[in-house]
């Protein structure tokens, strides 16, 4: 019998929820990475930070708030050439990253237009099963823009909190390792990071 891939359930305090297939064949230590935060609780009792719309929905960009959840992995395209990576789209969940310093470990994304761009750099590592249309209510939520961005982008974010009550996966029995990491003593935080532990954001 195939393996089951693993799902993830994200309960917004709302009610809705968005549901994800998980990819380990895409994107194994990004898979491996997000069931380890989420095992964690990092991704409970969250405000989502950024929404670009048209573009993105960021739910995070400091590490969800949690010194547990600020931490880097190696970009998935170094640990595994040999894959070739899925084409970021609606629909799909991706992971961001930090440039040289290393790729975001848990800091996912959900995209809302086809970004080409982002192959091999974002991986892809889930498809939504259920809940686009709760994708969609976040892209038109009102937002406003967080002044003083440490990177020079436009950050806008929800006026009214959309927060995330829990995260809950299901790997139908099967163990899955914990990432691989990079060394933060040699690499060092990405600016959000130090800024949010600055209280700066």
């Amino acid at each position: 019998m195939s393996k089951k891939n693993p799902v993830a359930t994200i309960l917004m305090e709302n009610g809705a929820k968005i549901v994800i297939e998980l990819l380990p064949e895409a994107a194994p230590n990004t898979v491996n990475s997000f069931l380890y935060a989420a095992k964690r609780r990092v991704f409970d009792h969250h405000a989502i930070e950024r929404i670009v719309p048209d573009s993105w929905i960021d739910m995070s960009y400091t590490g969800f708030r949690k010194k547990e959840g600020q931490y880097l992995i190696p970009y998935e395209s170094r640990l595994h050439p040999e894959i070739t990576p899925p084409d970021t789209i609606f629909g799909c969940v991706a992971m961001g990253g930090y440039g040289e310093l290393g790729q975001a470990g848990c800091e996912f994304f959900f995209p809302l237009r086809d970004c080409p761009e982002h192959k091999g750099i974002y991986p892809v590592f889930g498809k939504v099963l259920e809940g686009t249309e709760e994708i969609l209510r976040l892209k038109d939520v009102r937002t406003r823009p967080v002044e003083d961005f440490p990177y020079d982008v436009a950050v806008n974010t929800p006026v009214e909190p959309q927060v995330i009550r829990e995260v809950t996966v299901e790997t139908f029995g099967e163990a899955y390792p914990d990432p691989v990491f990079v060394d933060m003593d040699a690499s060092g935080l990405p600016l959000t990071w130090k800024r949010f532990r600055e209280g700066k954001l």
